[in-house]
This record gives structure tokens, sequence and C-alpha cells, in this order.
């Protein structure tokens, strides 16, 4: 006997270039991660990933330039604890959505004081913004086609901060 054909196949989200979603709107992103053995860009501020930061990062926050640094996951602060009044940026990974431990580290965040930007990216979804918010997220680096649609939108009364229905941007793009 033979494996059943599906029907349809399964949707995948449409992935586009990245777009910073930041108080309700969308902004020129001023930052750009770089690798572990590249230069920072000229005219864009770095974020360094953390094995980077840890050779020279604080090196070049001492100097008053600011500089920002991607935790990978699961990675705990105390990488970092003592730099935090350096630090301009955190950038905390989504490498799927149902991987919860970014939002853990940005309330540590919070909690430990810290006052800078903290950066969700990767896997990024409409419907985990209002939550990452409250763990203390404050930009999302967005690459899912569905939530940049539904975000442009703008507020609802629902998340008056921009977040808007997933369901019906998802059956719009469907649509196209």
């Amino acid at each position: 006997m033979s494996e059943p054909t599906p029907l349809l196949a399964p949707l995948k989200p449409r992935q586009i270039d990245a777009r910073l979603w930041r108080r309700g709107t969308f902004v020129a992103d001023e930052w750009s991660m770089i690798a572990a053995d590249e230069p920072p860009p000229p005219g864009r501020l770095p974020i360094f990933p953390l094995a980077r930061w840890r050779q020279d990062g604080t090196a070049r926050a001492a100097t008053g330039a600011p500089a920002g640094v991607w935790l990978p996951t699961g990675e705990t602060l105390d990488a970092v604890a003592d730099d935090l009044a350096w630090i301009a940026l955190v950038a905390l990974p989504f490498p799927k959505f149902s991987d919860g431990r970014s939002y853990s580290a940005a309330r540590q965040l919070r909690e430990a004081g810290y006052a800078g930007e903290v950066r969700a990216f990767g896997d990024v979804l409409l419907d985990q913004i209002p939550l990452m918010l409250r763990a203390g997220f404050d930009s999302f680096l967005i690459t899912d086609a569905a939530t940049i649609l539904a975000l442009e939108r703008g507020p609802t009364a629902a998340v008056p901060d921009g977040v808007g229905c997933l369901r019906a941007t998802r059956n719009n793009l469907s649509a196209r």
C-alpha cells in the first residue's frame, strides 16, 4: 500500500528582507549584526556575537562608541553582566517560535536594571509580540511577511502598539 498523497501542501511562512519594528512603527536599522571574524561595517553600529564581544567589545565600548552584543540562545546573562553599562543593545535570538528561552533573558536584563535596547530577532511572529513587549523587548527584527503586513496596518483596540490580526493577514496573503 502506498503512502497517501496530501490534498494540500503545508503552508510555509513567506520570508522577506528583515525590517525593524520599534515603538509601533517600522524604522531604519542603524545596527548591523557582524560575524566573529569580520570588521564592523562603516557607518553602522556593530552587534557583536558573544565570543567576539569577549575579545574586543568591552574595549570598543570603553572608547564611547556604541556597541551591541547578541547572546546565543540559552546563554546566561553572567556572560555580559559586568559589561551591561557599556552595552547599548542586546539582541536575543528566537531560532524557532516555540523556543521561549529569550523571553527569560529579556526579563532578567530588565530586572537587572538594563535600560538599553533589547532586540528580538529570528522567528519573530505577530502573536508573540505582545508577550515579548511584556518580557522587556522593545525592538523586533522581523522577516515573516504576514507579521510585517499586519504591523504595517497599524494598531488595534486590543493591542494599541501596532499589533494587528494575524489570521486576517495570513488569509490576505494566501489570496494573492
